[in-house]
């Protein structure tokens, strides 16, 4: 399957589960494919056909995306290296959890979330502790007989009702020792940190040079302005007054590619519930598809953060008009 086809097929999968989805960012850099909303849940999501592609720079920037964005950065690929990527099964690289296509649909379209997540020496579950040890008191079993029928030592077993995870070998054996389910899934969208102890979220990257100026002007104006280098924009900058106002900005000459950026920003703010604006030159329109255009010089002229988005609300706003 071509890498395009797979994208249009997630993409109509999560269209199918009941998300809003963004263009697709086909432009260089892109970090992810799309951005897609589901009521409260948004996820950012790139598509592979081999995940080993997925490197550790795009990586930390879905994840710094994730955290500014209030967003689920989320790989769908179908192998690594020479082996599929199994069904119901989340992998993590780089921080990030990865699922095969099925495991999408069974989650987002089938509301059953997968019970199974890949870690260094396997595949693991999550136990439920306090229903192990419920189960376990019920029968009158001590620690060490739980032990034993598991082959497996008293500490083991404490660690278990504690929260350890288990390999499934073991939630197989629980599961035929008391004729139920004493796992708990995976929760890709809120929870996966629970399962994979990830590193905090890595710091912003230094602005390009080329926008130091921008970046200046944006901070002195009260926003917090967090760089990107992988996106089709140039960053996320944030009010400080205001944690939930939240805008896309891109930075160049405005050419054919820039307008393309605007577009793609513009739709992604959309889904993501953000604004965006592309800083210019010079231009010669207000706006591009729901980006606002604002010259450099007429940037520096805004006082603070209210009277740019002031600025952002009129040009946008007179485009839907």
């Amino acid at each position: 399957m071509s890498r395009s086809a797979l994208v249009g097929n997630v993409t109509a999968m999560l269209e199918d589960a009941g998300f809003t989805v963004s263009d697709r960012c086909a432009i260089r850099p892109k970090s992810f494919d799309v951005a897609a909303r589901r009521r409260d849940n948004l996820v950012l999501v790139k598509i592979l056909g081999n995940i080993d592609a997925f490197n550790e720079a795009t990586g930390h920037e879905m994840r710094r995306l994730g955290s500014y964005l209030e967003a689920t950065p989320l790989v769908i690929g179908l192998r690594s290296r020479d082996e599929d990527l199994k069904p119901d099964v989340v992998y993590f690289r780089h921080g990030v959890p990865v699922l095969n296509p099925d495991t999408g649909y069974n989650l987002f379209v089938e509301g059953v979330p997968p019970l199974i997540y890949a870690a260094p020496g396997g595949l693991y579950v999550n136990i439920d502790g306090d229903l192990l040890a419920d189960e376990r008191q019920e029968r009158d079993w001590s620690l060490g007989r739980l032990a034993s029928e598991l082959g497996v030592s008293r500490r083991t077993v404490s660690k278990y009702e504690d929260g350890m995870n288990a390999s499934i070998e073991i939630a197989m054996a629980l599961e035929d020792l008391f004729d139920s389910s004493l796992t708990n899934p995976v929760d890709v969208l809120d929870g996966a940190d629970d399962v994979h102890d990830a590193d905090p979220t890595p710091d912003d990257p230094e602005a390009d040079p080329n926008d130091e100026a921008i970046v200046t002007v944006l901070t002195r104006a009260g926003f917090r302005v967090h760089p990107t280098v992988r996106s089709p924009f140039k960053a996320v900058s944030e009010g400080e007054d205001d944690d939930e106002n939240v805008v896309l900005t891109g930075h160049s000459e405005l050419t054919k590619t820039a307008e393309k950026r605007a577009r793609i920003m513009s739709s992604i703010g959309q889904v993501a519930r953000t604004r965006s604006v592309y800083f210019v030159d010079r231009a010669k329109r207000e706006s591009i598809k729901g980006t606002a255009i604002v010259e450099r010089d007429e940037l520096e002229t805004l006082r603070n953060a209210e009277e740019l988005r002031e600025v952002i609300r009129e040009r946008t706003e007179r485009e839907a008009v």
